[in-house]
């Protein structure tokens, strides 16, 4: 019945492949020296213990606008071996074409499967997951780290392997010494406060992944993504960006990550009047913000402005234009040459306490 069921299912993605595919694009703009790619680095498929072909994967990374997946099938953990008899590398060999053809970035993946510690582990950018099915984990990391894998702990707050406390154990300092561990799901299912703590405090990069098993079905919202701030849209740009901690997590209506990438983010995601505004004491002037991003920029005033007043709270609407009033409240406003506006961006997360604080600069005459 299990191959009549995935008989089907290459029915339907090769009838999908014939109807034309729409691409939606993902609103998150480039900044300075860097372009803003879109991933998912976590993954399932019927060559594990998930429900679709390795194409429809493919498929609905590209509807949804990602530039980059990994398909990261267990290695210890095959529930349906017994239908699919095919080797670690077969995920990755089928959806390998149609990735290509369809100009989306496929990084060759595999889930390191073990209890805790050290937990589940995703090795990324491997040359065979097969050498990875040794009985050691430690000499399956090495394995894979031999090979040049970048490799992450994946939801280290998950309930089935740390049901009442999320802890870091000694193993993974071990690793971390060893170059066995270089990132951390800081999003997966859920957001996890100890992750995005840990990432801090272990400089290790930052993810925020889907771990899809079933079809994706993400209604009007989005899956969560890793944003990776790359040199290239190729795979060694990413592979680059990856050591280099340049990523941060978009979930829901937030973005976690570091300051000196969601700053120019933030700034390059908005239109601002650059027309002088010309504020007076006891005077009020609106100015224009153009929100191009995909993001509803929630904004509250971090400290009141100098000789002059701004709204205590701002909601920078996607794809919208909001009128922002501001009153003089002293004379010495009118010779201002700039007036600067500091906000404090609510869904624009730098840790588990503090969000990101930005300075509208406006020229005033």
């Amino acid at each position: 019945m299990l191959r009549l069921k995935f008989a089907g299912i290459l029915i339907l993605v090769f009838l999908f492949s014939q109807s034309e595919a729409q691409r939606h694009v993902i609103k998150i703009p480039d900044i300075p020296g860097y372009k803003t790619l879109k991933g998912d680095f976590h993954m399932h498929t019927v060559f594990s213990d998930g429900t679709v072909w390795p194409t429809v994967r493919v498929q609905e990374a590209w509807e949804e606008g990602l530039d980059v997946i990994s398909i990261t099938e267990h290695i210890e953990y095959r529930p349906h071996s017994s239908d699919m008899n095919a080797d670690h590398n077969r995920a990755y060999e089928i959806a390998e074409p149609l990735a290509n053809k369809l100009d989306l970035i496929l990084v060759r993946g595999a889930e390191i499967t073990r209890s805790m510690p050290p937990g589940h582990l995703n090795a990324l950018f491997i040359k065979n997951a097969n050498l990875l099915e040794l009985e050691d984990v430690n000499d399956a990391l090495q394995e894979a780290r031999a090979q040049g894998a970048f490799l992450m702990w994946n939801h280290p707050g998950w309930k089935a392997q740390q049901p009442d406390t999320t802890l870091w154990w000694d193993e993974h300092s071990e690793l971390l010494k060893k170059d066995l561990l270089h990132g951390i799901e800081v999003y997966n299912e859920e957001f996890t406060p100890e992750a995005l703590l840990w990432a801090n405090e272990k400089k290790l990069t930052m993810f925020g992944n889907s771990d899809i098993h079933g079809p994706a079905n993400y209604g009007d919202g989005h899956r969560p993504m890793t944003l990776i701030f790359s040199k290239s849209r190729t795979l060694g740009g990413i592979k680059e960006a990856l050591f280099s901690k340049r990523t941060a997590v978009y979930f829901d209506n937030i973005i976690v990550g570091n300051a000196s990438f969601l700053n120019p983010l933030f700034f390059a995601s908005l239109q601002i009047d650059k027309k002088p505004v010309n504020l007076k004491n006891e005077e009020s002037k609106i100015i224009y913000i153009e929100n191009t991003s995909d993001l509803d920029y929630q904004l509250e005033l971090a400290q009141p402005g100098v000789g002059f007043d701004a709204p205590e709270n701002l909601n920078l609407k996607s794809g919208q234009i909001t009128a922002v009033e501001l009153t003089g409240n002293s004379i010495e406003v009118g010779q201002m040459q700039n007036l600067k506006i500091y906000y404090e961006v609510k869904n624009l997360k730098l840790s588990n306490t503090d969000n990101l604080v930005v300075t509208i600069t406006l020229q005033n005459i």
